[in-house]
């Protein structure tokens, strides 16, 4: 028994050792350009958001932040119903061409302006004609990405073994992929939005989108059978006058897109859905735990849960980007570079742009310490990740305080905060990827990574308040000092994560077993 064990350990390490030196499978340059384009879509809206709702529909600074808050919660929170569902029934392929049809819808229907909102002669605000077709189309775009989202990451996994180490660096080309639709995103549809109309920059948003559906129906055929429904006789099964379960749930997919739209102008509501989502989830992994699986799954699921609370922490800092950091781009950074001042929403693209370049770099290098035995823990990475987020608004406090006499700070500030972000975010985001996909049990791998999105859902909920509270007028505080209070307190919330990741990681290390 012992030799025949010792013979089985040298032929997995000798397989992965070949699967190494192996070129990447062809599904992940599938996944790669169809979430490439996806972000496209996805970050040209982000781009123009806050600007749209200040500028178009009028609202205050905090009624925007709340509905920016509301909609991006909402779109990591779905990705908890399209996981579940591509796990029991549909399938990952039927649930990724689903997302791509309504988000196309949503895009398209994003370049309906209706008449701009206006404050009439009793100082009141009129409402933009158009805006029950924004809340509509956000709605379309929230269910769209919540089929999409989880189950395009989850295929990218299903194409490794768990232990493959050529994981990690899949994972992070992968993350190239989506950064490099995001900067192609905010420079194009920035620009455009800003100079041209809002609806060309949402109307090349939705090209994008329908580029990335063609790439992902011509090339599925390489994603070798893993994003096939589970059971195709139940898919096709009627269950309800003679309507299949398949059919049933594209239905189901349009009365979601109904509740979702109640739900986005409504900030109390959202937070009641969030917290109802996280209890559930939560208790029905307490009952799995208990009943279907071993003490080492159980372990493993810890850890992934633990992480998954950490990325939350990770994301509630990271998150500002789109509507604090936006706005302060706009209004108190310094935009002229050689005469000519660069459109605000243009500078989102610097997170993606350093994505794009640094990638490969940290691809490669989790792969060459991992061959020398120095590559760190999970828990480890987390941790760094997390300090370096909080270096970055570190550095925008510093930038302020260089401008306390209320001058523009500089944009170099600015420029170093999405550095670090960057590379904090190179640490997390596409490890925390490949470590759900790896700690998860088989059956409920789409399941835990709608849970890794239900956290950045609650975390960009939160981040919206403190946006919102940013924003507000105070007396006797002036903008750059309400900035620099909210980013004092990130940047401390993150230090502190940063901190309790690195103490608990030699448990969390061991939780997660023989994952590396």
């Amino acid at each position: 028994m012992d030799n025949s064990a010792a013979v089985e350990n040298r032929v997995g390490v000798i397989n992965n050792e070949k699967e190494a030196s192996q070129a990447h499978p062809k599904g992940l340059y599938v996944c790669f350009f169809t979430e490439m384009w996806e972000r496209f879509s996805f970050y040209g809206l982000k781009a123009l958001l806050i600007f749209y709702l200040t500028e178009h529909f009028l609202f205050s600074d905090q009624e925007a932040a709340s509905i920016f808050g509301n909609y991006f919660a909402l779109v990591y929170a779905l990705p908890l119903v399209g996981g579940v569902l591509a796990d029991r029934y549909l399938g990952a392929k039927r649930a990724v061409v689903l997302g791509a049809v309504l988000l196309c819808f949503g895009h398209f229907g994003m370049t309906f302006e209706g008449s701009a909102a206006y404050i009439n002669e009793s100082g009141e605000r009129v409402a933009s004609t158009g805006l029950t077709a924004f809340y509509l189309s956000l709605s379309f775009i929230i269910v769209g990405v919540g089929f999409l989202k989880p189950n395009i990451s989850s295929i990218v996994g299903k194409l490794y073994q768990v232990n493959d180490p050529r994981k990690d660096a899949g994972f992070t080309l992968f993350y190239m992929g989506i950064n490099l639709g995001s900067a192609l995103a905010a420079i194009i549809c920035g620009y455009v939005g800003v100079t041209y109309g809002w609806a060309y920059g949402f109307g090349l948003a939705g090209f994008g989108m329908l580029l990335g559906l063609v790439v992902f129906l011509r090339g599925h055929k390489h994603l070798l059978g893993v994003a096939d429904a589970p059971d195709e006789d139940k898919l096709t099964e009627s269950v309800w006058f003679s309507i299949s379960r398949e059919k049933l749930i594209y239905l189901g997919s349009l009365g979601l897109v109904a509740v979702v739209m109640l739900l986005i102008g409504n900030h109390q509501l959202v937070a009641g859905v969030l917290g109802l989502a996280f209890v559930a989830i939560g208790l029905w992994l307490v009952w799995y735990c208990l009943n279907e699986v071993s003490s080492e799954v159980k372990q493993k699921l810890y850890a992934a849960v633990s992480l998954i609370m950490m990325s939350t922490v990770f994301f509630l800092c990271f998150l500002q980007s789109g509507s604090s950091m936006n706005l302060f781009a706009d209004r108190i950074t310094d935009r002229l570079v050689f005469g000519v001042t660069i459109p605000a929403p243009m500078l989102q693209s610097l997170n993606a742009i350093f994505i794009i370049m640094l990638a490969p770099v940290f691809a490669k290098l989790w792969q060459w310490l991992a061959q020398h035995g120095y590559c760190p823990s999970t828990p480890i990475k987390f941790s760094l990740g997390l300090l370096q987020v909080g270096l970055g608004f570190l550095a925008l406090v510093v930038g302020l305080y260089f401008a306390e006499g209320g001058e523009q700070v500089a944009l170099g500030w600015l420029v170093l905060a999405y550095l670090l972000h960057t590379t904090g975010e190179l640490c997390i985001s596409p490890i925390g990827l490949s470590m759900i996909t790896k700690l998860s049990a088989p059956k409920i791998v789409g399941l835990m990574m709608g849970l890794w999105f239900l956290g950045s859902a609650i975390a960009e909920f939160i981040a919206a308040l403190l946006a919102g509270q940013a924003s507000m007028d105070i007396a006797g505080i002036t903008s750059h000092q309400s900035f620099s209070l909210l980013y004092q307190d990130i940047m401390w919330i993150a230090l502190g994560g940063a901190l309790l990741t690195f103490i608990m990681s030699p448990l969390l290390k061991r939780w997660m077993g023989d994952v590396v």
